[in-house]
Parts: structure tokens; C-alpha cells; sequence
């Protein structure tokens, strides 16, 4: 995993994400789910190659439900893209990389 990436958790989610003075993508992931380790790779490219201007961070949904419940995410993964602490933008499931630029490249 890159060194971009983030863990956030139940704790920490206000001040790593609703707070943070860029746009963030959340991966709310699990640790059983196959196409979140597919989608793990991308993350890592899309952190190195928006490092500065994205942040990304990670939210395991089974370690953390009270974050996975109030950001309404119900299957894995989820991505989100917040902007001023509040969702630009959502993707269920595993999509392709350019569908995560395009989403990260408008709220930019």
C-alpha cells in the first residue's frame, strides 16, 4: 500500500476527512471482500499521482460500522470524495481507474 494512503477510523473520521483542507476519496473497504483488493492497486496510483492535491484514505467498515452507518455506506466497496466535509460524488463497487479521475478531477 502507498505511503498516501490513510487509515481512518470511527474516531478519527471527523478530523482526517470532514475537516481536511482538500478534496478526499474514502475507501470504505473490507477485509473479505475480493473486488476491494482489486481496487487497492488503483488507490495506491491515484494517491502517488494526485498526492497534494487528494488526499485518500481508507475506512475498514467492519472495524468501523458507526462510520460506514452515518456515511450511509452499505456493501463494499464504497468510494466517496468529499469536499468541505461534505460528499461531491459516490461509486459502488469496483470501477475503472478513469472513472475514479473523472470523479476526483471535478471536485478539483
Amino acid at each position: 500500500m502507498s505511503n498516501s494512503i490513510t487509515h481512518a477510523t470511527d474516531a478519527d473520521f471527523d478530523t482526517q476527512v470532514l475537516r481536511a483542507d482538500m478534496p478526499v476519496l474514502v475507501d470504505f473497504w473490507a477485509t473479505w471482500c475480493g473486488p476491494c483488493k482489486a481496487l487497492a492497486p488503483m488507490l495506491d496510483e491515484l494517491a502517488r499521482d494526485y498526492a497534494g492535491r487528494i488526499k485518500v484514505v481508507k475506512v475498514e467498515m467492519d472495524a468501523n460500522p458507526k462510520t460506514a452507518i452515518a456515511c450511509r455506506v452499505r456493501s463494499a466497496p464504497t468510494l466517496q470524495l468529499y469536499k468541505g466535509g461534505s460528499v461531491q460524488a459516490t461509486q459502488i463497487g469496483l470501477v475503472p481507474k478513469a472513472q475514479m479521475v473523472r470523479m476526483i478531477e471535478a471536485a478539483l
